[in-house]
């Protein structure tokens, strides 16, 4: 399935029904009075944040949302009935923009979250709710509300809570299969990761983490070179970025510190907040240096030493081979220990139908009983 994490909608709310000018006309009943039913509500529009959608292709193409009116009021106290709601399922972590303002309204970050979109107009006033000692027979009514209609953008921002940063080629698709059961496209040409793939990562029975990992960043990526920056919104949710940096000795021109720099300044220019966040620096591919993996030789130590001395980084820093496994499991060990230190309690979502449930219909209230009717009598005579 083609992954989309951007759509426009539009969604238009049922108006509410006019309320009727009616009047009671029976055998052996003069001056019935007014009889007018209300008119029924306009069909809301729902938002649900749903586990089991992983996508907004199906709001790339379904652009325009809008519930049906409700029907007008009737005579004898018939209320028309309330149009049917609309509710629109998207994933978790999809925040809604307006498109003309730019403001964020909703952010659905729980399953099962729920938000009213566009809110239905309410059914009209029929004639009978205007009756008084001195006007008996009314001809007012009134027409029903107008439903909210809005021009929306919505944006996915997935979940997880390591993200992975690095240029084309640096070895995030196999890390994050190498320590997962995700299974993501691997080959060695660059920009084989086109869109993010989630994995999950578990140190033990009882301890995982979510890891994302997105296409490749390359120098001028917020001027549109590559694929571009866009893609760093998946990694704005993340608590925890791993820069994967490629020491392999393939290219001769190849300089790894000016990338790892280009990195962190593509980072700065895209937002501010998402370079602040704890970053740690991970060097790959120690299985194409010289010596032994266990004994740590010469050559890989050099190059190790050599490269955190020009990028002078004095933050934390691991050496793995994503492809052999080496060094993997120290480092899920300890993002899972920094996680856990750093984890922030989880507020209960309230009540759900105190917050979520709808106005109730104004046709279910039942008509007024009229106790001078014969019918409802319950002397014998």
């Amino acid at each position: 399935m083609k992954f989309v994490d951007e759509a426009r909608i539009e969604v238009i709310a049922g108006d509410g029904g006019k309320g009727a000018i009616a009047f009671r006309r029976e055998k052996f009943i003069p001056k019935g009075g007014p009889s007018g039913g209300d008119g029924g509500r306009g069909g809301s529009i729902w938002a649900v944040a749903d586990l089991n959608v992983n996508t907004l292709i199906d709001y790339r193409y379904a652009r325009l949302h809008r519930a049906r009116n409700g029907e007008v009021g009737g005579g004898s106290d018939r209320y028309g009935r309330g149009a049917d709601d609309i509710v629109l399922r998207v994933p978790v972590g999809t925040q809604f923009f307006d498109d003309e303002t730019g403001e964020l309204l909703f952010d659905l970050t729980r399953h099962g979250e729920r938000v009213l979109v566009a809110k239905g107009g309410q059914g009209g006033l029929g004639n009978l709710h205007f009756k008084t000692s001195t006007n008996r027979a009314p001809r007012q009514s009134t027409p029903g509300g107008a439903g909210e209609a809005r021009k929306l953008r919505l944006e996915l921002k997935v979940l997880a809570d390591v993200g992975l940063l690095g240029m084309p080629n640096a070895g995030k698709s196999t890390f994050i299969t190498q320590v997962s059961n995700a299974r993501p496209k691997i080959a060695d040409y660059p920009f084989t990761t086109l869109h993010p793939n989630l994995g999950v990562v578990r140190v033990a029975e009882e301890r995982s983490f979510v890891v994302a990992d997105v296409p490749g960043l390359i120098e001028g990526a917020a001027e549109g070179a590559g694929l571009g920056h866009q893609f760093l919104r998946h990694l704005q949710r993340t608590k925890l970025l791993l820069h994967l940096v490629d020491l392999s000795p393939y290219d001769g021109e190849r300089d790894a510190v000016a990338e790892a720099r280009a990195i962190v300044k593509e980072l700065r220019k895209y937002d501010a907040d998402l370079h602040e966040k704890p970053r740690w620096l991970v060097l790959n591919k120690l299985d194409t240096l010289e010596g032994a993996p266990g004994a740590r030789g010469t050559q890989r130590a050099k190059a190790i030493s050599e490269f955190k001395r020009r990028l002078r980084w004095s933050g934390p820093s691991f050496e793995i081979s994503a492809l052999t496994g080496e060094g993997c499991a120290e480092l899920c060990n300890a993002i899972w220990h920094h996680l856990a230190a750093n984890r922030e309690p989880v507020p209960e979502l309230p009540e759900l139908p105190a917050q979520v449930a709808p106005e109730p219909p104004q046709n279910d209230a039942p008509p007024p009983v009229d106790t001078d009717d014969p019918r409802f009598r319950t002397d014998p005579t």
